[in-house]
């Protein structure tokens, strides 16, 4: 059940309208009780404006040059700026050459180019940091927003409420958490993760729909089993450990029976010039399977461009192997990337979705200033850039700036709280409110004095 704030409360419905009362209704099958839901209302925790508020976060896994994407410095000196030129766009920015598409729809997309954060320059270190807001310390496992969010708002439909496509990050050199679990909220809040690549031709989900053997009355056999066999466990139910499982069954079960997500993964409903539109490469799909999944009802989904940093091309542009060159991102990640991204902003745009849509590119930091004896770009939490679009974000505006050498921020830093305060923000939490944190001890969403990066709205 839905606790905001730690303390249980109930509330009648006096005074409920209809239309609410109608809509309340489904939020028992959504994990949220109908006390939880008014006493969020009266503490103005939910928006009922934004509620249809979706979030997609592309995890630029690897860390891209901010130098030699979206904060170039043609005037600094070469081992500086790099071999790329930059381009016009229809935004009031300029763009790395490699990313033409990009500059197309930049008229849609602001660039916050003043990120930086005090974590390790180690990989996992800062997954944790932008997708959760804060350093891993002390053991506490942060949720990420997604998990958040679901954890706030419950899922609309059979879908889950927040999906990573198309798996959970893999390994990232730290031996930390990467951020993308529901951390102290629980397992319960973990997100479904595809763990399949929707750009195979034979792409099937794998754990979401029963095996072809397994009928539906066998799957309804076994379910009626499981429930004779709850009835003679009463007391092992009321554990708190009970009590996950058979919520995670309960979800599971609804969702390998829900022909909305039957469709809403099947990417062969899509006309081939729109798979080709986007990428035929496990980017591009995935980013085209997450407007299906928002279109679907799914609340937030995190797209990883890549899984690990280890023997991949990546945006780890150290230079040598296992490593990536500058090559091979101007020739292979960016191109992936550029295309993916901008015809999902397209997307959304034409189909009226983007206004309701997030869309939010992260990394976990920038590149070093100056390119190092290998021909690459190391590790440089210090400064980097990130974008944002739709969700009520004002599209063609670049905010903040780096120094003249792109090593730190010389204008409005911003740090990752801020950019997780701006999600929320955007998809209509209170900054303000508080879910249980580790030992149920009420825990605020964002850090005190953090809050959304307001310039992105006005």
């Amino acid at each position: 059940m839905l606790n905001l704030t730690g303390r249980g409360e109930t509330h009648t419905c006096g005074g409920t309208r209809r239309r609410d009362f109608l809509q309340i209704g489904t939020l028992g099958a959504l994990g949220m009780g109908l006390p939880q839901y008014l006493s969020a209302a009266e503490r103005g925790l939910v928006d009922p404006h934004k509620d249809q508020r979706s979030c997609i976060m592309i995890f630029n896994l690897g860390a891209p040059s901010h130098l030699d994407t979206f904060d170039m410095k043609p005037n600094a000196p070469a081992e500086v700026r790099g071999p790329f030129q930059p381009i016009s766009t229809k935004g009031d920015f300029q763009l790395s050459e490699i990313l033409p598409k990009s500059a197309e729809v930049a008229d849609k997309f602001s660039i916050i180019r003043s990120c930086f954060h005090t974590a390790a320059a180690v990989h996992d270190a800062g997954w944790q940091m932008l997708q959760t807001g804060r350093q891993f310390t002390g053991g506490v496992n942060y949720p990420h927003a997604g998990a958040v969010l679901q954890y706030m708002r419950g899922r609309r439909s059979d879908l889950p409420a927040h999906v990573v496509l198309p798996e959970t990050m893999g390994r990232g050199g730290g031996n930390l958490p990467n951020g993308q679990a529901g951390g102290f909220l629980g397992k319960a809040y973990d997100p479904f993760a595809l763990m399949a690549d929707p750009s195979k031709p034979n792409f099937k989900v794998p754990d979401l729909l029963p095996p072809q053997t397994l009928g539906d009355v066998r799957i309804d056999r076994r379910r009626r089993m499981r429930q004779a066999i709850e009835g003679r466990m009463q007391e092992l139910e009321t554990t708190e450990s009970a009590k996950m499982l058979d919520q995670n069954f309960q979800a599971a079960y609804r969702l390998m029976n829900s022909e909305q997500a039957r469709q809403a993964f099947d990417l062969s409903k899509e006309p081939t010039a729109v798979r080709e539109r986007y990428g035929m490469n496990r980017f591009g799909q995935c980013c085209l399977l997450s407007r299906r999944l928002i279109e679907a009802g799914v609340r937030f989904v995190t797209v990883n461009t890549f899984l690990t940093v280890f023997n991949e091309v990546t945006w780890d542009i150290h230079g040598s192997k296992p490593f990536t060159t500058i090559e091979g991102m101007k020739n292979i990640v960016a191109p992936m990337y550029d295309q993916g991204y901008s015809a999902l902003i397209s997307d959304l745009d034409q189909r009226g979705m983007l206004d309701d849509t997030l869309v939010c590119t992260l990394a976990e930091f920038g590149r070093t200033p100056k390119v190092n004896p290998a021909g690459g770009r190391d590790h440089w939490p210090q400064c980097f850039s990130t974008t944002f679009a739709g969700g009520g974000v004002q599209g063609g505006r670049a905010i903040g700036a780096s120094d003249t050498i792109g090593a730190v921020p010389a204008d409005r830093p911003t740090e990752p709280g801020e950019l997780i305060a701006t999600i929320f923000h955007s998809l209509g939490l209170d900054l303000h409110a508080e879910i249980p944190g580790p030992g149920g001890r009420p825990f605020p969403l964002v850090d005190f004095g953090l809050r959304e990066v307001k310039e992105l709205f006005t």
